[in-house]
């Protein structure tokens, strides 16, 4: 993809060379980094560069960890002595917010000679060639030497390009309806020294007509410019959020019912092929990979309903499948693979299909969590199921509560069952409200029929499964009024969530920042 610049007689070089990326959460983003002994001005990996190591791994690793750290490996698979190479993500996105400022002007110029004056007001970012582009026009205010004009909303990216230090210019006018305006006076800003001013209660500025400047000797202006508000409002991304530590709790929940046919028999949704993993596990694997990347500790909560369960083997909707209440938690998903495979000799099939105590189950935690007042942790609820759920009341009910808490929920559906009825539990048709008409607060769920992906890789079943989880993520606390963690409001600072599509995208910044190698033998 790209190359650094060469640092030349060092075995701890530093690059200062930036590689630039889309992230999109819902993806596996493969990348693989080479460092090289280079003897010239040569092309990468030739045969007169030595070969030091590589370094494989997933953008969202590097994303979740901020810094990483990894040995560097010979082709052969071995450690290239105690050599390492350290890279750093940062977002570079640039989409961060919003302005609303609110103008007002005193003494303005009176260019009319039957009436006052009837300002409005322009503003203007200088860009870096010196043109000038117009970034809002306010409304007329007639007949008025005093104007206060209606409040407004620019992006930090339309206003400043994001650069707080650009140039901005502020022209006023009188209007005429013929099209040729008076010049009253004009200023020059940056949106950094609105911020200050406007917090030190100084935000005024003299409207100057340069030309009256030049011929009259004791001017002093032609009316001052007012800051009368400024709120800024800081829009995070899922990247904000992510890069700022905040970790996803993944449990899955498996569907142990009747319905999915003996698991010893080859027809059986569980039955184990050691050759081609089931649907369930097809599910599990290609989610999981995914969602590993952003939990420090790599254990995820597996369980199972609709099964009898030893040792009394009473029917249960929520057990741990490793058969051990007290920490329902595998290492990993390869562990959650291993106890789903020892779990299924063990239970008894049996149903209905109630998945609403699962679904509580997790929001507890979820709400225990919330108290936190951190973004620093969100749960995600993969339910497999081969039918549509038999309590489907205290679902909806349970759904409704959970919409409130830092919670997400995937439900595939697998196998050949008609799950049209299982698409209400999905808010893209509508508000799910609960069975006493309490509508969610936010649209948490997302319903995946398997057979519709069933011939697809598992990275395009896991962006389908994953594609909204990013967008709930940011509406759960935007509505909290959360910031990522380590981030520090201004004054007149609110949070917003970012409302476009894509919210799970962003620009990450990957530098293999130094590599560290072990002096070489003669």
């Amino acid at each position: 993809m790209d190359r650094t610049e060469v640092v030349r007689s060092c075995l701890h070089p530093v690059f200062s060379t930036v590689f630039t990326l889309d992230y999109y959460f819902e993806e596996v983003q493969k990348l693989r980094f080479e460092v090289y002994d280079t003897h010239g001005a040569s092309n990468l990996g030739c045969q007169d560069d030595d070969f030091l190591g590589g370094m494989e791994c997933t953008l969202g690793q590097i994303v979740a960890q901020k810094k990483m750290t990894r040995p560097l490996l010979l082709r052969v698979g071995r450690n290239a002595g105690k050599s390492t190479i350290t890279v750093i993500a940062e977002d570079i996105s640039g989409n961060n917010g919003y302005v609303e400022l609110c103008f007002q002007a005193r003494k303005l110029d009176d260019k009319d000679v039957f009436s006052k004056s009837d300002p409005f007001l322009e503003l203007f970012r200088v860009n870096e060639d010196g043109s000038e582009q117009l970034v809002y026009r306010t409304e007329v205010v007639k007949n008025n030497l005093n104007p206060v004009w209606e409040p407004f909303k620019v992006s930090l990216s339309s206003l400043c390009s994001c650069e707080e230090k650009r140039p901005l210019k502020c022209l006023i006018w009188d209007y005429d309806s013929r099209g040729k305006h008076d010049f009253i006076g004009e200023f020059a800003t940056t949106f950094e020294e609105m911020q200050r001013a406007f917090q030190e209660n100084q935000a005024h500025w003299d409207c100057v007509n340069a030309k009256y400047k030049q011929k009259k000797r004791h001017y002093k202006n032609s009316g001052v410019v007012i800051l009368a508000d400024l709120k800024f409002y800081r829009v995070y991304s899922f990247l904000d959020y992510i890069l700022g530590g905040c970790q996803i709790h993944f449990t899955v929940a498996i569907d142990f019912t009747a319905s999915n046919g003996d698991p010893r028999n080859s027809c059986s949704l569980h039955y184990i092929n050691p050759f081609q993993p089931n649907e369930y596990l097809q599910a599990l694997l290609a989610v999981g990979e995914i969602c590993q990347d952003y939990d420090s500790d790599k254990r995820f909560s597996a369980l199972g309903f609709g099964a009898r369960i030893p040792p009394k083997f009473e029917v249960s909707h929520d057990f741990a499948i490793n058969f051990n209440p007290e920490d329902d938690e595998c290492e990993g998903i390869q562990g959650v693979v291993e106890a789903y495979q020892n779990c299924l000799p063990r239970v008894q099939l049996y149903g209905p299909t109630n998945v609403a105590p699962i679904i509580s189950k997790v929001a507890r935690m979820a709400a225990a969590e919330e108290h936190s007042g951190e973004a620093s942790q969100y749960y995600i609820l993969l339910i497999l199921t081969d039918g549509v759920v038999t309590d489907m009341a205290d679902t909806r009910e349970a759904i409704v509560r959970a919409s409130h808490l830092p919670m997400s929920i995937i439900i595939v559906g697998v196998g050949n069952a008609d799950f049209t009825d299982m698409q209400v539990l999905d808010g893209d048709d509508g508000v799910l409200r609960s069975p006493r008409g309490e509508p969610a607060l936010r649209d948490i769920v997302q319903f995946v029929p398997f057979r519709e992906l069933k011939n697809a890789s598992p990275a395009a079943l896991a962006k389908c499964v994953l594609a909204e989880v990013p967008k709930q993520v940011v509406e759960y606390y935007s509505h909290r009024g959360l910031p990522p963690r380590g981030t520090s409001a201004r004054a007149g600072e609110a949070s917003l969530a970012s409302t476009h599509e894509d919210t799970g995208a962003g620009r990450a910044t990957r530098s293999p920042s130094h590599t560290t190698q072990q002096p070489r033998g003669p």
